[in-house]
C-alpha cells in the first residue's frame, strides 16, 4: 500500500488546487458555486470543520481508508474527516432506500442500481467539474452513469462484465473464435465448454443481445423485452443447440474453477474468478472476448451485459460546506490515481481512459479478455429486476428441454417480464 500512497501523493496535492464550476440538482437542491478557495482561511478567519460518511465493501475499507486520508492531507479548505461504513455497492440501494437520512454521504453503487437512486432523487447530479470527469473516462461508463442526459454519478470502475477464459493447452487463439469450433476442440480432448445458463438471465442474454434482441424502458416505466422476436426465437434455438452438445457443461463459477486445467477447456466468467482460475492453469491461463454462435447458418457474435462501479454523492446532504467535500471527495475517489490505486491493490479494471492504457493494465489477461467483450456489451441502465427471474426461469427451460414449444417459452417469459 506504500506504493500506492506515493503514487497518489502529487496527484492529491495538484487536485485540492483545482478549482470547479456549479449547477442545480434535479431535487432542487444547488451545487455549491466556485471552487475550493471559498472557505479556506483568509484574513486570518478559521478554517471550518466538515464531516462526511462514506459507505465501501469490507474489501475496499484498507484503500478507501488510505485514499481517504490523502485527501485530508491535501485538502486546505476545510479541516476534513471521513468515517467509513461497511456497505458494498450490491447492498447500497437496499441499505439506502431503508433509511435515507442516516445513509452515508459519499458511496459505491453498480450502474444497475443507478435508475432506483434517481427516481427516488437520491443523488445529485454531477455538475462540479462535469468537463473533466466527462473527458477522462471511457464513453461507455460515463453512458452508465448518465439518464435522461444527465449525469449522476462518478465512473469508478469498469470491469462488471463477463468474456471468455480457456485453457491454451486444449484451445488456440483461432478455436476460441467460434463456438462450434471450441466445442468440437473441447469433444475431440475429452473435455467440456462450461457457460451456466440454467437460472441465470445474466449469461443466457449473450444470445439474445447477440442477435439484435434488446431490453428498454417504457414511458411508464415498465421493462420491456423483445426475446420472443424471430431474432429471439433463433437465438434460443441457438442455446438448445448448445445445451444438447456432449462438451457442453452447466455450472457455477466453483464448478468452473474446479474443472478448470482438468475436465473444463474454457468457460464463461468475469474478473471475480481472475485469480484462482490463473492460479490453476499457470502458463496455460488465458481470455478473450466471448465467441461467435451458429445462428441461421450465420455466425454472430455473442453480446454481453457490461456493469460499472459508480460512486453517487447523497442528496439529502443539506449543509453546503459538507457537500463541497463530498462532491470533491467523490471526484477524487474516481480520478486516474485513484482508479489506478484500486487496480493496484484489487486489480479492478479502470473507466478511467489513462488508467486503462497503462502498462501494467493492459498486460492483465482477464481485463484484457473483458476490454475485447466490451466492445459488444450492453448497460445494465435499462435493465429492471422484473427482467431477471422470468429470463432465469427461460434459461432452466432451454437448458433442460422441458418444453419443446420454444415461442411459447418465449413469448411466456416476455409477457411475465413486461406484467
Amino acid at each position: 500500500m506504500k506504493r500506492i500512497i506515493a503514487l497518489l501523493m502529487a496527484a492529491v496535492f495538484a487536485f485540492a488546487l483545482v478549482a470547479c464550476g456549479a449547477g442545480t440538482t434535479e431535487t432542487g437542491g444547488s451545487a455549491p458555486e466556485g471552487g475550493q478557495s471559498g472557505q479556506g482561511a483568509q484574513g486570518g478567519e478559521a478554517v471550518a470543520n466538515v464531516s462526511i460518511k462514506v459507505w465501501a465493501s469490507q474489501d475496499d475499507q484498507e484503500l478507501t481508508r488510505q485514499l481517504a486520508d490523502q485527501f485530508i492531507a491535501g485538502y486546505s479548505d476545510f479541516n476534513v474527516t471521513i468515517d467509513l461504513g461497511v456497505v458494498g455497492e450490491p447492498d447500497a440501494w437496499k441499505t439506502y432506500s431503508e433509511d435515507p437520512a442516516a445513509a452515508a454521504d459519499v458511496f459505491f453503487l453498480p450502474n444497475d442500481q443507478l435508475r432506483d437512486f434517481v427516481r427516488a432523487g437520491a443523488l445529485y447530479e454531477v455538475t462540479r467539474n462535469k468537463g473533466d470527469i466527462v473527458s477522462r473516462n471511457i464513453e461507455s461508463s460515463i453512458e452508465a452513469a448518465t439518464l435522461e442526459g444527465k449525469l449522476w454519478a462518478y465512473p469508478a470502475t469498469a470491469d462488471n462484465g463477463y468474456f471468455l477464459y480457456y485453457d491454451k493447452s486444449v484451445l488456440s487463439e483461432e478455436d476460441v473464435k467460434s463456438l462450434d469450433r471450441i466445442l468440437e476442440v473441447s469433444a475431440a480432448a475429452g473435455k467440456r465448454f462450461l457457460m451456466g445458463l440454467d437460472d441465470n438471465g445474466w449469461y443466457l442474454a449473450s444470445f439474445f443481445l447477440g442477435a439484435g434482441c434488446t431490453l428498454s424502458i417504457s414511458p411508464e416505466g415498465k421493462q420491456v423485452c423483445d426475446f420472443n422476436s424471430p431474432a429471439g426465437y433463433a437465438a434460443a434455438n441457438a442455446i438448445v443447440a448448445l445445451t444438447s452438445h456432449p462438451a457442453y457443461i452447466n455450472g457455477d463459477d466453483a464448478i468452473l474453477v474446479g474443472g478448470m486445467g482438468g475436465s473444463i477447456s474454457a468457460g464463461v466468467s468475469g474478473t471475480w474468478n481472475a485469480e484462482a482460475i490463473a492460479e490453476k492453469l499457470g502458463d496455460n491461463y488465458a481470455a478473450t472476448k466471448l465467441p461467435t454462435f451458429t445462428m441461421d447458418g450465420k455466425q454472430v457474435q455473442m453480446g454481453s451485459f457490461g456493469g460499472y462501479k459508480l460512486v453517487g454523492v447523497n442528496a439529502m446532504i443539506t449543509d453546503p460546506e459538507r457537500l463541497v467535500v463530498a462532491m470533491d471527495f467523490a471526484d477524487f475517489l474516481t480520478n486516474e490515481q485513484g482508479q489506478l490505486a484500486r487496480f493496484s491493490a484489487r486489480a479492478m479494471g479502470p473507466s478511467n481512459a489513462n488508467a486503462a492504457n497503462n502498462p501494467a493494465v493492459q498486460a492483465n489477461i482477464a481485463l484484457a479478455g473483458l476490454a475485447a467483450q466490451n466492445v459488444f456489451a450492453t448497460s445494465q441502465n435499462d435493465v429492471l429486476g422484473e427482467y431477471w427471474t422470468p429470463a432465469g426461469a427461460l434459461g432452466a427451460a432451454l437448458v433442460n428441454h422441458t418444453n419443446s414449444d420454444i415461442q411459447w417459452l418465449l413469448d411466456n417469459m416476455v409477457s411475465q417480464v413486461g406484467s
